[in-house]
Protein backbone atom coordinates (compact mmCIF):
# COMPACT_ATOMS: atom_id res chain seq x y z
CA UNK A 1 0.00 0.00 0.00
CA UNK A 2 1.20 3.80 -0.48
CA UNK A 3 3.12 3.76 -3.27
CA UNK A 4 4.01 7.09 -3.87
CA UNK A 5 7.09 8.60 -1.58
CA UNK A 6 4.95 8.53 1.38
CA UNK A 7 7.56 8.02 4.03
CA UNK A 8 7.45 10.76 6.58
CA UNK A 9 9.49 11.82 9.66
CA UNK A 10 9.36 9.45 13.20
CA UNK A 11 8.43 13.46 13.93
CA UNK A 12 4.99 13.26 12.48
CA UNK A 13 2.49 11.92 15.47
CA UNK A 14 -0.95 10.80 15.06
CA UNK A 15 -3.91 10.00 17.64
CA UNK A 16 -6.04 7.30 16.14
CA UNK A 17 -9.51 6.18 17.09
CA UNK A 18 -11.19 3.24 16.48
CA UNK A 19 -7.80 1.23 16.44
CA UNK A 20 -9.12 -2.11 16.84
CA UNK A 21 -12.02 -1.90 14.28
CA UNK A 22 -11.90 -3.27 10.66
CA UNK A 23 -10.52 0.61 8.94
CA UNK A 24 -8.44 1.20 12.20
CA UNK A 25 -6.64 -1.57 11.83
CA UNK A 26 -5.66 -1.26 8.49
CA UNK A 27 -4.96 2.68 8.85
CA UNK A 28 -2.70 1.56 11.82
CA UNK A 29 -0.31 -1.43 10.04
CA UNK A 30 0.11 1.56 7.70
CA UNK A 31 1.08 4.62 9.74
CA UNK A 32 3.46 1.90 11.70
CA UNK A 33 4.78 0.89 8.13
CA UNK A 34 5.14 4.21 7.11
CA UNK A 35 7.19 5.74 9.74
CA UNK A 36 4.51 7.82 12.09
CA UNK A 37 4.56 7.67 15.61
CA UNK A 38 1.27 6.42 16.50
CA UNK A 39 -1.12 6.48 19.99
CA UNK A 40 -4.35 5.11 20.67
CA UNK A 41 -7.61 5.66 21.70
CA UNK A 42 -9.68 2.44 23.00
CA UNK A 43 -11.65 1.29 25.87
CA UNK A 44 -10.47 -1.43 28.56
CA UNK A 45 -12.44 -4.20 27.26
CA UNK A 46 -12.01 -3.74 23.44
CA UNK A 47 -11.43 -6.64 21.72
CA UNK A 48 -7.39 -6.11 20.24
CA UNK A 49 -7.35 -9.58 18.16
CA UNK A 50 -7.01 -7.30 14.78
CA UNK A 51 -3.56 -5.28 16.36
CA UNK A 52 -2.36 -7.60 18.92
CA UNK A 53 1.09 -7.80 16.56
CA UNK A 54 1.37 -4.05 16.89
CA UNK A 55 0.36 -3.03 20.69
CA UNK A 56 3.82 -3.01 21.63
CA UNK A 57 4.45 -0.36 18.84
CA UNK A 58 2.21 1.86 19.69
CA UNK A 59 0.85 3.88 23.14
CA UNK A 60 -2.79 3.15 24.09
CA UNK A 61 -4.84 4.91 26.13
CA UNK A 62 -8.02 3.35 27.37
CA UNK A 63 -10.54 6.41 27.36
CA UNK A 64 -12.86 4.62 29.81
CA UNK A 65 -10.09 4.73 32.11
CA UNK A 66 -8.29 7.74 31.93
CA UNK A 67 -9.71 11.39 30.99
CA UNK A 68 -9.72 12.18 27.03
CA UNK A 69 -6.99 15.07 28.03
CA UNK A 70 -4.18 12.51 28.92
CA UNK A 71 -2.83 11.02 25.62
CA UNK A 72 -2.53 15.16 24.16
CA UNK A 73 -0.61 15.46 27.65
CA UNK A 74 1.47 12.59 27.63
CA UNK A 75 1.91 12.65 23.62
CA UNK A 76 2.60 16.51 22.65
CA UNK A 77 1.18 18.45 19.73
CA UNK A 78 0.11 15.69 17.45
CA UNK A 79 0.41 16.66 13.95
CA UNK A 80 -2.90 14.55 12.90
CA UNK A 81 -6.11 13.03 14.90
CA UNK A 82 -7.93 10.46 12.30
CA UNK A 83 -11.17 9.70 13.48
CA UNK A 84 -12.76 6.29 12.77
CA UNK A 85 -14.77 4.92 15.95
CA UNK A 86 -18.01 4.30 14.88
CA UNK A 87 -21.27 2.62 16.32
CA UNK A 88 -23.35 1.70 13.42
CA UNK A 89 -26.15 0.88 15.16
CA UNK A 90 -26.90 -2.56 14.50
CA UNK A 91 -26.67 -4.68 17.54
CA UNK A 92 -29.65 -3.16 19.56
CA UNK A 93 -27.83 -0.42 21.03
CA UNK A 94 -30.07 2.94 21.29
CA UNK A 95 -30.28 6.25 19.87
CA UNK A 96 -28.03 7.66 22.88
CA UNK A 97 -25.73 4.72 22.73
CA UNK A 98 -25.19 5.98 18.68
CA UNK A 99 -25.48 9.42 19.67
CA UNK A 100 -22.51 9.26 22.40
CA UNK A 101 -20.08 7.51 19.99
CA UNK A 102 -20.96 9.36 16.82
CA UNK A 103 -21.55 12.81 18.24
CA UNK A 104 -20.39 13.23 21.90
CA UNK A 105 -17.01 11.56 21.72
CA UNK A 106 -15.72 13.06 18.37
CA UNK A 107 -16.93 16.60 19.89
CA UNK A 108 -15.13 16.04 23.27
CA UNK A 109 -12.39 14.76 20.67
CA UNK A 110 -11.68 17.60 18.68
CA UNK A 111 -12.23 19.93 21.23
CA UNK A 112 -9.61 18.98 23.27
CA UNK A 113 -7.39 18.56 19.73
CA UNK A 114 -8.13 22.42 19.81
CA UNK A 115 -7.12 22.87 23.74
CA UNK A 116 -4.19 21.25 22.96
CA UNK A 117 -3.40 22.99 19.10
CA UNK A 118 -3.27 19.44 17.39
CA UNK A 119 -2.88 20.78 13.35
CA UNK A 120 -5.17 18.32 11.69
CA UNK A 121 -8.36 16.47 12.44
CA UNK A 122 -9.50 13.42 9.73
CA UNK A 123 -12.93 12.56 10.40
CA UNK A 124 -14.19 9.29 8.69
CA UNK A 125 -17.66 10.33 7.33
CA UNK A 126 -20.77 8.52 5.63
CA UNK A 127 -21.70 9.25 2.03
CA UNK A 128 -25.49 7.63 3.19
CA UNK A 129 -28.82 9.69 3.46
CA UNK A 130 -28.91 11.47 6.87
CA UNK A 131 -32.07 10.48 7.71
CA UNK A 132 -31.85 6.69 6.58
CA UNK A 133 -30.54 5.81 10.73
CA UNK A 134 -29.53 7.22 13.62
CA UNK A 135 -26.46 6.17 12.77
CA UNK A 136 -26.12 8.48 9.35
CA UNK A 137 -27.75 11.45 11.61
CA UNK A 138 -25.69 11.16 13.83
CA UNK A 139 -22.53 11.46 11.55
CA UNK A 140 -23.93 13.64 9.52
CA UNK A 141 -24.13 16.09 12.34
CA UNK A 142 -20.68 15.93 13.67
CA UNK A 143 -19.78 17.15 10.03
CA UNK A 144 -21.02 20.10 10.53
CA UNK A 145 -19.35 20.75 13.95
CA UNK A 146 -16.25 20.29 12.37
CA UNK A 147 -16.81 22.31 9.98
CA UNK A 148 -17.86 25.20 12.20
CA UNK A 149 -14.66 24.36 14.22
CA UNK A 150 -12.66 24.50 10.85
CA UNK A 151 -14.63 28.28 9.93
CA UNK A 152 -13.23 29.36 12.87
CA UNK A 153 -9.94 28.68 12.26
CA UNK A 154 -9.50 26.64 15.26
CA UNK A 155 -8.16 23.46 13.26
CA UNK A 156 -7.84 22.15 9.77
CA UNK A 157 -10.39 19.58 9.22
CA UNK A 158 -10.46 17.00 6.41
CA UNK A 159 -13.87 14.84 5.84
CA UNK A 160 -13.52 11.95 4.34
CA UNK A 161 -17.21 10.68 2.84
CA UNK A 162 -16.34 6.90 2.21
CA UNK A 163 -18.62 4.86 -0.09
CA UNK A 164 -19.01 1.07 0.64
CA UNK A 165 -15.90 -0.23 1.93
CA UNK A 166 -15.58 -4.00 1.63
CA UNK A 167 -12.62 -6.83 2.72
CA UNK A 168 -11.48 -9.62 4.42
CA UNK A 169 -12.40 -9.48 8.56
CA UNK A 170 -14.52 -6.76 8.59
CA UNK A 171 -17.65 -7.39 10.68
CA UNK A 172 -20.15 -9.95 9.71
CA UNK A 173 -23.10 -7.14 10.29
CA UNK A 174 -21.59 -5.27 7.07
CA UNK A 175 -23.94 -6.52 4.38
CA UNK A 176 -20.47 -6.71 2.09
CA UNK A 177 -18.73 -9.26 4.82
CA UNK A 178 -22.70 -10.94 5.56
CA UNK A 179 -23.02 -11.69 1.69
CA UNK A 180 -19.73 -13.44 1.25
CA UNK A 181 -19.97 -15.49 4.39
CA UNK A 182 -23.37 -16.19 3.45
CA UNK A 183 -22.47 -17.63 0.15
CA UNK A 184 -19.21 -19.61 1.62
CA UNK A 185 -21.50 -21.42 3.77
CA UNK A 186 -23.79 -22.32 1.05
CA UNK A 187 -26.83 -20.86 3.22
CA UNK A 188 -30.22 -22.70 1.80
CA UNK A 189 -31.55 -18.98 0.54
CA UNK A 190 -30.66 -15.41 1.04
CA UNK A 191 -33.29 -12.98 1.10
CA UNK A 192 -32.56 -9.34 -0.46
CA UNK A 193 -34.26 -6.26 -1.85
CA UNK A 194 -34.94 -6.27 -5.61
CA UNK A 195 -31.30 -4.57 -5.56
CA UNK A 196 -31.67 -2.00 -7.88
CA UNK A 197 -29.90 0.10 -5.54
CA UNK A 198 -26.27 1.24 -6.87
CA UNK A 199 -23.38 1.43 -4.52
CA UNK A 200 -20.08 2.41 -5.43
CA UNK A 201 -17.49 -0.61 -3.32
CA UNK A 202 -13.97 -0.03 -2.55
CA UNK A 203 -11.29 -2.47 -1.28
CA UNK A 204 -9.83 -1.73 2.09
CA UNK A 205 -6.36 -1.42 0.75
CA UNK A 206 -7.33 1.41 -1.89
CA UNK A 207 -8.86 3.39 1.08
CA UNK A 208 -5.78 2.99 3.14
CA UNK A 209 -3.96 4.25 0.41
CA UNK A 210 -6.28 7.55 0.37
CA UNK A 211 -6.02 8.15 4.15
CA UNK A 212 -2.01 7.72 3.17
CA UNK A 213 -2.41 10.08 0.19
CA UNK A 214 -4.31 12.65 2.17
CA UNK A 215 -2.36 12.76 5.18
CA UNK A 216 0.80 13.51 2.82
CA UNK A 217 -0.98 16.07 1.42
CA UNK A 218 -3.69 17.66 3.01
CA UNK A 219 -2.29 18.56 6.19
CA UNK A 220 -0.59 22.06 5.05
CA UNK A 221 -1.89 25.30 3.67
CA UNK A 222 -4.37 27.64 4.33
CA UNK A 223 -7.74 25.62 3.53
CA UNK A 224 -9.02 24.82 6.57
CA UNK A 225 -11.83 22.81 5.83
CA UNK A 226 -11.86 20.31 3.12
CA UNK A 227 -13.76 17.07 1.53
CA UNK A 228 -12.72 14.36 -0.31
CA UNK A 229 -15.38 11.77 -1.26
CA UNK A 230 -13.65 8.18 -1.76
CA UNK A 231 -14.59 5.57 -3.73
CA UNK A 232 -14.08 3.21 -7.03
CA UNK A 233 -15.86 6.43 -8.98
CA UNK A 234 -18.27 3.54 -10.12
CA UNK A 235 -21.52 2.87 -8.96
CA UNK A 236 -23.04 -0.78 -9.56
CA UNK A 237 -26.23 -2.27 -8.45
CA UNK A 238 -26.42 -4.24 -5.01
CA UNK A 239 -27.92 -7.36 -7.62
CA UNK A 240 -25.13 -7.38 -9.51
CA UNK A 241 -22.47 -7.36 -6.15
CA UNK A 242 -24.38 -10.40 -4.84
CA UNK A 243 -24.56 -11.91 -7.84
CA UNK A 244 -20.60 -11.57 -8.26
CA UNK A 245 -20.30 -12.84 -5.19
CA UNK A 246 -22.40 -15.40 -5.45
CA UNK A 247 -20.40 -16.54 -8.60
CA UNK A 248 -16.79 -16.15 -7.53
CA UNK A 249 -17.51 -18.32 -4.51
CA UNK A 250 -19.43 -20.83 -5.97
CA UNK A 251 -21.81 -21.07 -3.83
CA UNK A 252 -25.75 -22.96 -3.89
CA UNK A 253 -27.25 -20.74 -1.93
CA UNK A 254 -30.61 -19.40 -3.40
CA UNK A 255 -30.68 -15.83 -4.03
CA UNK A 256 -34.34 -14.27 -3.57
CA UNK A 257 -34.55 -10.35 -4.44
CA UNK A 258 -37.42 -8.70 -3.83
CA UNK A 259 -38.13 -10.92 -0.83
CA UNK A 260 -37.39 -7.84 1.12
CA UNK A 261 -38.62 -4.12 1.05
CA UNK A 262 -36.17 -1.50 0.87
CA UNK A 263 -36.02 0.83 3.88
CA UNK A 264 -37.53 4.22 4.24
CA UNK A 265 -35.21 6.94 2.84
CA UNK A 266 -33.30 3.98 0.92
CA UNK A 267 -30.49 5.81 -1.09
CA UNK A 268 -30.82 4.60 -4.29
CA UNK A 269 -27.50 5.40 -6.47
CA UNK A 270 -24.64 6.34 -4.59
CA UNK A 271 -21.11 7.18 -6.23
CA UNK A 272 -18.26 8.56 -5.24
CA UNK A 273 -16.89 11.75 -7.17
CA UNK A 274 -13.15 10.93 -6.93
CA UNK A 275 -11.59 13.78 -9.41
CA UNK A 276 -9.94 15.72 -5.96
CA UNK A 277 -8.34 12.17 -5.00
CA UNK A 278 -6.88 11.84 -8.90
CA UNK A 279 -5.76 15.69 -8.90
CA UNK A 280 -3.54 14.32 -5.26
CA UNK A 281 -2.18 11.55 -7.56
CA UNK A 282 -4.29 8.40 -5.89
CA UNK A 283 -4.91 5.71 -7.83
CA UNK A 284 -7.61 2.75 -7.67
CA UNK A 285 -5.74 -0.73 -7.26
CA UNK A 286 -8.31 -3.30 -7.29
CA UNK A 287 -11.71 -3.79 -9.51
CA UNK A 288 -14.57 -5.39 -7.83
CA UNK A 289 -13.46 -8.35 -9.09
CA UNK A 290 -10.07 -8.40 -7.42
CA UNK A 291 -10.94 -7.03 -4.78
CA UNK A 292 -13.56 -9.78 -3.90
CA UNK A 293 -10.89 -12.57 -4.93
CA UNK A 294 -9.25 -11.34 -1.79
CA UNK A 295 -11.72 -11.16 0.55
CA UNK A 296 -13.38 -14.68 -0.50
CA UNK A 297 -9.81 -16.05 -0.24
CA UNK A 298 -9.41 -13.95 3.17
CA UNK A 299 -12.62 -15.09 4.93
CA UNK A 300 -12.07 -18.79 3.36
CA UNK A 301 -9.01 -18.86 6.35
CA UNK A 302 -10.58 -16.90 8.19
CA UNK A 303 -12.15 -18.50 12.01
CA UNK A 304 -15.13 -17.05 12.64
CA UNK A 305 -15.12 -14.11 15.28
CA UNK A 306 -17.33 -12.23 17.49
CA UNK A 307 -16.96 -9.10 16.40
CA UNK A 308 -17.88 -5.46 17.93
CA UNK A 309 -19.73 -3.21 15.99
CA UNK A 310 -19.26 -0.36 18.48
CA UNK A 311 -15.21 0.10 17.87
CA UNK A 312 -13.42 2.81 19.87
Amino acid sequence: MGEQDLTVPKSQKILLTGATGFLGSHLLRAFIENGYQVFILKRSFSDTWRIRDYLDKVKSFDIDLVPLEKPFEEGGQFDCVVHTAVNYGRNGETSIEVFKTNLELPLRLIQTATKFNAATFFNTATILNQYLSFYTLSKRQFEDWGRIYANQGKIRFVNIRLEHMYGPGDDPSKFTTFVVQSCLKNIPELALTPGDQKRDFIYIDDVVDTYLKLLKNCTTGRTRFQEYEVGSGKAISIREYVETVHALTKSSTMLKFGALPYRDNETMHSEADISKLLNLGWKLKHDLVSGLRKMIEGESKSSPKERNVCVI
